[in-house]
Formats: C-alpha cells, sequence, structure tokens
C-alpha cells in the first residue's frame, strides 16, 4: 500500500494515476475526499496536517510514503506530522517533495521552508528519496484567462530562465522511487531540458494556439501589493518576490540531467507540455 498525499494536486494526482495503472494498492489523502474521482485500485481517505488522528488512520498498513506539503509557514510542521505518523504505523520508505536550490538559494528563503522537512526526512530512519523540481510547466495555467481576454501575459521575472519541468515527469521520478529502491538515499534535482524565461515560454506557447503573446513586466513592488490585496499571507508574499528577482538575475538557471537519469529518456519539453495542454488557453 502506497500513501499519496496531496492527490487532488498537480503532482499528487498524476501519481495516484500512474501508480494505479500499475496495478500498485494507492490511499489517496486528502482533507476533501469528494474531490477526488473514483479509481479501481485507490482508497480514498480523509486526512488533515492538522489533525494527528486522521494522519494516523491514512498511514496504517502503508507501507511507502509520498509526502507532498502544500507551501507556507506551516510546511515544516506538517511535514513532522505525517513523518511521525508513518514512523508510529511502520511505513518503510518516504518520497518527499522539496524545491529547487533548497539549502542553497538562501536569499530566496524558499529552502527555509523545505529543508528542515528534508532534514526530518533524512533522520527518519525510513528509507528515503528527495525530489527538488524547478518551476512547474503546468504555471502557464496562471495565463490562460489573461490569453483568452487578449491581455499581455503578467510578467516578475524579466528574461531570467529556468529548467521549467513538466509535472508528469515529477510524477513518473517520484513512481520509481516509490516502487524500487534504486534511488533511496539521493537528492534528485529535476528541471527540463532547456533553460526558458517567461517571454520564451508565452513564444513557444503562442506558437502552440496560433496566437501573439505578449509579456508584461510587473514592479516586483507592485507584484507584492497584488498579493497582499489578494489576502496571500505576507510571509508567502515576501518569499514569493525574493524568488522572482533570483529568477530575474538567472538565479535559477540550471539543468540537470536526474530525470533522464531515472526514466531513461529526456524529459518533455515545453512546447510538448503546451501541446498538450492548447484546449486550456482556447
Amino acid at each position: 500500500m502506497i500513501l499519496v498525499t496531496g492527490a487532488t494536486g498537480t503532482i499528487g494526482s498524476e501519481t495516484v494515476r500512474l501508480l494505479a495503472a500499475m496495478g500498485e494498492r494507492v490511499r489517496a489523502m486528502t482533507r476533501d475526499p469528494a474531490a477526488i474521482t473514483p479509481q479501481p485500485g485507490v482508497e480514498v481517505v480523509r486526512g488533515d496536517f492538522g489533525e494527528p488522528g486522521s494522519l494516523a488512520r491514512a498511514a496504517d498498513k502503508a507501507e511507502a510514503l509520498f509526502l507532498l506539503s502544500a507551501p507556507g509557514p506551516r510546511l515544516v510542521e506538517h511535514d513532522e506530522a505525517m513523518l511521525a505518523a508513518a514512523c508510529a504505523a511502520g511505513v518503510g520508505k518516504v518520497v518527499k517533495v522539496s524545491a529547487i536550490g533548497t539549502g542553497q538559494n538562501t536569499e530566496a528563503r524558499v529552502g527555509d521552508w523545505h529543508l528542515p522537512g528534508e532534514r526530518a526526512v533524512q533522520a527518519s530512519g525510513l528509507r528515503w528519496t528527495i525530489l527538488r523540481p524547478s518551476s512547474f510547466a503546468s504555471n502557464a495555467l496562471r495565463w490562460a484567462g489573461h490569453i483568452r481576454r487578449g491581455e499581455p501575459i503578467p510578467n516578475t521575472t524579466g528574461t531570467g530562465r529556468q529548467g521549467v519541468v513538466d509535472p508528469r515527469d515529477i510524477a513518473e521520478v517520484a513512481v520509481r522511487a516509490l516502487t524500487s529502491d534504486d534511488h533511496a538515499g539521493g537528492v534528485l534535482t529535476l528541471t527540463g531540458p532547456e533553460l526558458l524565461s517567461v517571454p520564451d515560454q508565452a513564444a513557444i506557447l503562442g506558437e502552440t494556439i496560433g496566437l501573439r503573446i505578449p509579456a508584461i513586466d510587473v514592479p516586483l513592488e507592485v507584484y507584492k501589493k497584488q498579493m497582499l490585496a489578494a489576502g496571500v499571507d505576507p510571509a508567502f508574499a515576501e518569499i514569493a518576490v525574493n524568488g522572482s528577482a533570483l529568477v530575474a538575475r538567472d538565479g535559477n538557471a540550471t539543468i540537470t540531467e536526474d530525470v533522464e537519469r531515472v526514466l531513461g529518456r529526456p524529459p518533455r519539453t515545453f512546447s510538448t507540455w503546451a501541446y498538450d495542454h492548447r484546449a486550456a488557453f482556447a
């Protein structure tokens, strides 16, 4: 039995789908079980990182744990609570989703949230693998409304480039780590095959759907005010601004071969992701 947390999210839902397609027994954990469409071989359970009893029930008789906690100031607390439940239940393996640059990009401070969780995983006594993905290709879905309205897409990172990664590749790597011990004790940095800026992504997406998609630079002080006005936690807003500034200076211009090393094929391109999701921008 493999317990998947964050089972309704971009990575978690694909991980559940892939595991079930392989015939693995899967337990999908979510705070809202009604949000998951029933699938053969998938047991859906309610779990809340703030409710230890629900985590204990979710971890009961599980052999492996896919640990994905939402970014935010409580990420460490959530990671530690789920790990405690997993250890008490006798789970043998954990695969944690972290973030690229954890413990390295101190200016962006994103790693401040993930680093204690990584250390807790490594000290848990479980067999572990840590995944550090770069920026998700699926972040482009945030532009869909702008594109449909004929508006330029907002850009807070200038011409800064990133190794944009397809979430499906992250999920495939997670499945390999969950179902074998080939990557136990490994920290895998997952990127796409090319460095892309937001204008680069806009051009590729535009070619795919047959539109010219301009990008407009958004000053970081404006970006921060927009997030705060929308009710975003001030700590999260500050980190988002710092992260954008880091990317703008090519501070996340990193490409690795970890996806290819695990999957035996090159990572998907952003062009492939855009084509496969073109209907979302129609």
